[in-house]
């Protein structure tokens, strides 16, 4: 997972702002420690930091056309791009890099970008400029599973960074670049080029489900994103997302053995990873699921004081204050080290699921159809600024890149686009019933229809209860107390919220980069909209599973209701 840096409309010496874009994304280069590129002339800038996954040895960036009029700096990957390639036969490829279509497709058709940036399939975030007419263009894949923040400086000039930190004390406004959007130089803001019809109710009410379609899209998916020419991996939770992509991924693996297919390079045997502390429900389900679709699997352990030594480190990379988030992204972040630690540079991730198909447990609660679904909707929209940017960044932290199969464009516009009544709890049914019912057979059945356990919460319960008791510790009550006279923007109201409010603020002092962290009440990752279907949420709200009385089998408020 690479970085990308860019300063455009520039008004200042062009070369005391190509020192200033080294010096910026020096703070980005942990994502892409292989290897670093610079392009400046008198109008941008464009850095480039990069982890080498497709065409290692010819894919460095920025990228040039052959007339060398377009300069693209790109963080992503585009999963169909040897169709684009063949769609493109006149154009002069000078690379095996996936990313180069998005030259071939700019050069031909410049004045329409939303024609050509709806025919890619894959996550990116990207700066295009045009050296001729100084034009530039910036993109977002549509749900926003790689980041890209903006902001501008005090002379007027355009910043564009995969990470806030790179653009911190530079700008003095800074805010997270939308997803499944696009600007140009033009423009005053960014403009949605993804709007599919599914995100309507009224337009997937009554529209038919298939077990089959189901089945083959995630399939594809998981295919297309195994795509990779380094050594790579899936994470393996224990589950049932994460275990349905490592089932899937696995059996591709050992076709590819078995028929000695090498078009791309497929590793001999396919390695899966888990974390947890000692005795956590997730090590547990993760080794069954494992020894079930015979991976490689490495499970590491962490202790409480491990994760809490790792907390400032986590609110650094993840650039985030929100609790369920940083919950989340201590033992991710831990796991990332080990990881790489192995020679791993590609996995495949289960995020996205819960989102698609309402897995978490509050959405036992939804009133009807309608309400489940525009929650969903909601659900994916918010993403990008949840676990899309947990596990983009605590992988990156140390070079590792996250693949996400259930947000693949192809499968999302499927699962998105029938009614949502197959998709809502009934009486016997559990959430992500056609999920499970749909791939029947393909793990054991404790996996299977394992209970929705966040993963803040599967890595074993105490590392949330250890959490809460240190905050309460560190955290003076005084300081909690007149939290909002500090914190303007989404002043936390709990110890725990505050230790990491406050740790960010150190980190990342001023009112622009805490501008770009949402805030807002939940319960088990709802959106704040979702707490009005149950009176009891509000008291309880609180992000983990276990909050939501009555359903989860470990609620704090007593055993799972009959």
């Amino acid at each position: 997972m690479c970085s990308i840096l860019g300063i455009l409309d520039i008004r200042k010496d062009p070369e005391s702002l190509r020192r200033l874009a080294l010096e910026l994304s020096l703070r980005q280069r942990h994502r892409g420690p292989d290897w670093s590129g610079i392009y400046a002339d008198d109008r941008a800038v464009l850095a480039h930091e990069r982890l080498a996954i497709v065409d290692p040895l010819g894919g460095a960036q920025p990228l040039l056309s052959p007339d060398g009029r377009y300069v693209l700096a790109v963080n992503g990957e585009i999963y169909n791009h040897q169709e684009l390639r063949r769609d493109l036969p006149h154009h002069e490829f000078q690379t095996a890099s996936d990313c180069e279509p998005i030259l071939a497709l700019h050069a031909a058709s410049p004045a329409d970008p939303v024609r050509w940036l709806e025919t890619l399939n894959g996550i990116f975030a990207f700066v295009l400029h045009d050296r001729e007419s100084g034009r530039w263009l910036a993109a977002r894949d549509p749900v926003g599973v790689v980041p890209l923040y903006t902001g501008q400086d005090a002379d007027g000039q355009r910043f564009f960074a995969s990470e806030m930190k790179a653009l911190t004390g530079v700008c003095h406004h800074i805010e997270q670049f939308p997803p499944g959007s696009f600007q140009t130089r033009e423009m005053a803001a960014p403009t949605r080029y993804y709007a599919p019809s599914w995100r309507e109710f009224t337009a997937v009410e009554g529209r038919p489900y298939e077990a089959a379609s189901l089945r083959s899209a995630l399939d594809a998916a998981v295919e297309r994103q195994m795509m990779c020419d380094v050594p790579y991996g899936v994470l393996l939770s224990g589950g049932l997302d994460s275990s349905l992509i490592a089932a899937l991924a696995a059996r591709h693996a050992r076709h590819r053995i078995e028929t000695g297919g090498r078009e791309e390079a497929w590793w001999p045997q396919l390695h899966s990873f888990a974390i947890g502390l000692a005795g956590s429900p997730d090590l547990e389900a993760a080794q069954l699921a494992a020894d079930a679709i015979e991976t490689v699997h490495h499970p590491f352990t962490f202790t409480l004081q491990e994760g809490l030594d790792a907390l400032r480190s986590v609110i650094y990379h993840l650039e985030t204050f929100d609790v369920t988030t940083v919950r989340a992204s201590t033992p991710m972040f831990l796991l990332a080290r080990r990881i790489k630690a192995m020679g791993i540079k590609m996995v495949l991730s289960g995020e996205g699921a819960d989102e698609i198909f309402g897995g978490y447990l509050y959405f036992h609660k939804a009133p009807d159809a309608r309400a489940f679904h525009e929650e969903t909707v909601r659900k994916l929209d918010a993403l990008h600024m949840f676990d899309c940017l947990r596990a983009n960044k605590a992988m990156a932290a140390w070079g590792v890149e996250a693949r996400v199969p259930y947000l693949d464009r192809k499968f999302l516009d499927m699962a998105m686009a029938f009614d949502p009544i197959e998709k809502m709890v009934r009486t016997g049914r559990m959430e992500k019933h056609l999920l499970r019912a749909a791939f029947d057979g393909v793990l054991p059945e404790s996996i299977l229809w394992r209970q929705k356990e966040q993963f803040s919460d599967g890595v074993g319960y105490g590392w949330i209860d250890g959490l809460r008791d240190h905050a309460a510790r560190v955290v003076d009550e005084r300081d909690l107390a007149a939290a909002a006279e500090r914190f303007n923007h989404a002043p936390p109201t709990t110890a725990e919220g505050y230790l990491y409010r406050s740790t960010f603020e150190e980190l990342f002092p001023g009112p622009a980069p805490a501008a770009t962290v949402p805030g807002g009440k939940s319960i088990a990752c709802s959106t704040p909209a979702a707490l009005e279907w149950d009176a009891s949420f509000a008291a309880a709200a609180d992000p983990s599973g276990r909050a939501v009385d009555g359903v989860h089998k470990a609620s704090y408020g007593g055993p799972k209701a009959s």
